[in-house]
């Protein structure tokens, strides 16, 4: 096996400097490429236009809870600037920005502000993990939290993250408050996938989208955060991250640098795989424990090979799946869309129904194979 794909759970060899660790979204006093955003929530408060649900929304670790954690910050900063300034007429703000030494930033990043409230997933009792949704009772704290008078004589906020994590119960709840909500109360919406949500929760959302983030901007971050890594492992990180930085350092953090080099050297060889190669692939992704790596190689193999289909559709010109590229350009590029559909398909299947991993890893190396033959 080569060398890219001798073992993909090592750490990668790294550019000799220490990796900065990642400040949660409420502790982040940064936000990179989404100045537009800023302006539209900025010229709102200005024009005294806030709505009352704020929906942002946008692809996966480009920002959105950043954005909300920043926006909150600044409305209870500017609520305490307003008490210090009542002899006097405070200076219109021209930027969302608050200092990390305000003491307003360190009590919303310690999650001890008075007047902001945070919905997440909560912990199953039973369970002593996480839940896989938010449930009725997190979102019934939000309406008592709302009616309470603001501690600080401005907003009320609420983040709900991700909203689209809701279970039925849990939205209901959430739409009667959303329809007749207390004066001067906010309630933000951070949503991956925005289409899960109740269309009438949406309607009665401003909604605020965020575009994936420049590679220039991803790169930045990248090198910010992941100075410990290559500089090639990071121009193949921002390839693969889709514009979202969140992404670029989940698979900095999961190997994903390495587990894309060992797919590729394998999809190279179609229509001919090398089974021992495979099946030692398929042992490593599949393995008891491994369940950060299953989920990056399922989330990277449709990836690649949408990214291949569309550089063989473009006449092969692409960065790192150039070479599958040329594999897959010796068919018809329909077949290998319907084989894509097929194996996102068999993952999704897969953690439904709770399938047999590496048979899950073989059978979309199969598909492939008897595709390019």
């Amino acid at each position: 096996m080569a060398e890219s794909e001798e073992d993909f759970d090592d750490a990668e060899e790294g550019g000799g400097e220490a990796e900065v660790a990642i400040p949660a979204p409420r502790e982040q006093a940064s936000l990179l490429g989404h100045e537009a955003a800023e302006a539209t929530l900025l010229q709102a408060f200005r024009q005294n236009r806030l709505p009352q649900g704020l929906l942002i929304t946008g692809p996966h670790g480009v920002g959105k809870a950043t954005l909300a954690y920043r926006f909150a910050r600044f409305l209870l900063a500017q609520a305490a600037e307003q008490g210090r300034s009542a002899l006097f007429a405070p200076t219109p703000p021209t930027s969302l920005v608050i200092a990390p030494e305000q003491p307003v930033f360190r009590r919303v990043a310690s999650s001890g502000h008075a007047d902001l409230l945070t919905i997440e997933r909560g912990i199953d009792p039973k369970r002593k993990r996480a839940r896989s949704e938010i449930v009725v009772e997190d979102v019934r704290t939000v309406g008592a939290f709302l009616r309470l008078t603001p501690a600080e004589g401005g907003w009320r906020i609420v983040i709900i993250d991700t909203a689209d994590e809701m279970n039925r119960n849990a939205a209901n709840a959430l739409l009667k408050i959303l329809e007749e909500p207390p004066a001067r109360a906010l309630l933000i919406l951070v949503s991956d996938n925005p289409g899960r949500l109740l269309p009438t929760i949406r309607s009665r959302c401003r909604r605020l989208p965020l575009r994936p983030l420049s590679s220039a901007a991803v790169g930045e971050l990248v090198a910010h955060y992941r100075a410990d890594l290559s500089a090639r492992d990071r121009e193949v990180l921002v390839a693969l991250s889709e514009g979202s930085i969140g992404r670029a350092l989940e698979l900095a953090e999961e190997g994903g640098v390495a587990l894309h080099r060992a797919l590729l050297e394998l999809l190279a060889a179609l229509p001919d795989l090398d089974g021992v190669a495979l099946h030692g692939f398929a042992d490593k992704v599949a393995r008891w424990g491994n369940d950060d790596g299953y989920r990056v190689f399922t989330e990277l193999m449709p990836a690649t090979l949408a990214r291949a289909i569309a550089a063989a559709a473009a006449g092969g010109r692409a960065a790192s799946e150039v070479p599958l590229a040329k594999v897959l350009a010796r068919r018809g590029l329909d077949r290998w869309v319907e084989v894509w559909d097929k194996i996102t398909h068999l993952f999704a299947q897969a953690d439904a129904i709770n399938l047999d991993r590496k048979q899950v890893v073989l059978n979309a190396f199969f598909a492939l194979e008897e595709a390019a033959r």
